[in-house]
């Protein structure tokens, strides 16, 4: 089971270099731990009409998802080319979907940082906010 920060990041990293990213050149990899110890990986997918654009975060969970996974344990993102980053608005309204606990990134020096999902979402609404 590939279940260290590390691990995530290495899995992430690997997916990461399949990104299609020809407009941005910002290609991010992602890997999501499943509540059952399963990873999925994912790219981000660019496209012509920016708005249609997939992160490589939502690439990742939506394969969990086609796999039969909605138990989510972490999601690991990095960017491959040079910039620390974290995941974008409706990443992690998706992440908090799926009860992702924690995120994992690397900071601009490629060391690994893990927080709480409620650390980048306070006060977030979720499916129990729906009654």
């Amino acid at each position: 089971m590939t279940s260290s920060p590390a691990e995530l990041v290495a899995r992430a990293r690997e997916a990461g270099e399949r990104a299609y990213a020809p407009y941005s050149k910002f290609r991010v990899g992602a890997a999501v731990l499943a509540a059952d110890g399963r990873v999925f990986t994912g790219a981000n997918v660019e496209n012509s009409a920016y708005g249609s654009t997939l992160c490589a975060e939502a690439v990742a969970i939506g394969g969990a998802v086609a796999a039969g996974v909605t138990e989510l344990d972490a999601v690991a993102a990095v960017c491959l080319d040079g910039h620390g980053c974290t995941p974008c608005g409706n990443c992690r309204q998706l992440m908090r979907e799926f009860g992702v606990a924690r995120v994992i990134t690397e900071d601009q020096d490629g060391d690994v940082v893990v927080r709480g999902l409620e650390e980048l979402l306070p006060d977030s609404f979720g499916p129990e906010s729906l009654g």
